[in-house]
Order: C-alpha cells, then structure tokens, then sequence
C-alpha cells in the first residue's frame, strides 16, 4: 500500500511539473478526477494552446508537446499528452486519468506507467491494454491516437 501511495504522489509531482516551453499541468481540487493522493479528491488537468501545429506547443529545440482529446470512460476522463521531437514521441503522460475512490486511484497507478512507457515505446497507438485496467486503457489509447491526429503524425 505504501508503494501505491509513493508512486500516486510521484505521478502528481511529474505532472505538476512546468514543461519547457509549455503550460503548466494543474494540481487541484476541481470537479474532474485525476490522478491524485489517495482520498484527496485532487483532480489533475492539463491547459493546451495551439500554437503550435495541431495544436501543440512548441518548445526549445524543435519538440512540441500535444494534449489529446478527453475521453471519458466508465471510471472517469482519460486524456493524454505527449511531447515530440520530429515525429518521434519522447514522452507520454496521462493528463487526466480515473482515480475517484481508492480503487481507481491503485488501478491508475499501475497502469498509467505501463501506458506511457508502451506509449512512447510503440510510438503510436497500437498499445497492448493494461490487465485489469480496460477502460482506462482503451481511454488512454484513443487519447494518444487524438494527439498523434492533432499533431500530423
């Protein structure tokens, strides 16, 4: 249990984190869910300008970060952002991702991880889904092929 806690706060913290170039991702309370501090209720949403293309936003040395679109699933939004050097993804995180009670908060903290490293490692949507997380895979996915869309790639 501690290493679940460790790992959400973790989440939180990289995604509270200013991207170069970028805007920043919001830690707080809000009505959206997210991942969060277990039974903080702590929502975590991302604020994306266009003025980049498709939207993206552009950073030092030619990388743009792109937010995919909100997906809503039956556990709460999923959405996804990635960063691109070219048309090579160098990262994805969930933005927004289900976590309204403890049970959500412990699937997303397994699964998230797993999301954005087969993300980047895929380098497109084609992702396997995450055991006992589904729908918040099947979220994650159509999240990360709406930033690909947005970004041309």
């Amino acid at each position: 249990m501690i290493g679940v806690a460790a790992t959400v706060s973790g989440v939180v913290l990289l995604l509270a984190l200013k991207q170069p170039g970028g805007s920043p991702v919001t830690a707080g309370a809000g009505a959206g869910s997210g991942v969060g501090a277990a039974g903080a209720g702590t929502g975590v949403s991302a604020t994306a300008g266009a003025s980049g293309p498709g939207g993206g936003e552009s950073a030092a040395g030619g990388s743009r970060a792109v937010v995919g679109d909100r997906v809503d699933t039956q556990y709460g939004p999923v959405q996804v952002r990635i960063t691109l050097d070219g048309s090579t993804i160098t990262s994805a995180e969930a933005v927004q991702a289900p976590g309204a009670d403890a049970r959500s908060q412990s699937v997303t903290a397994d699964a998230v991880p797993r999301l954005n490293q087969a993300a980047v490692t895929a380098q497109n949507a084609r992702i396997d889904a995450v055991s006992g997380a589904s729908y918040t895979s099947r979220g994650y996915r159509d999240s990360l092929q709406s930033a690909l869309d947005k970004a041309g790639v």
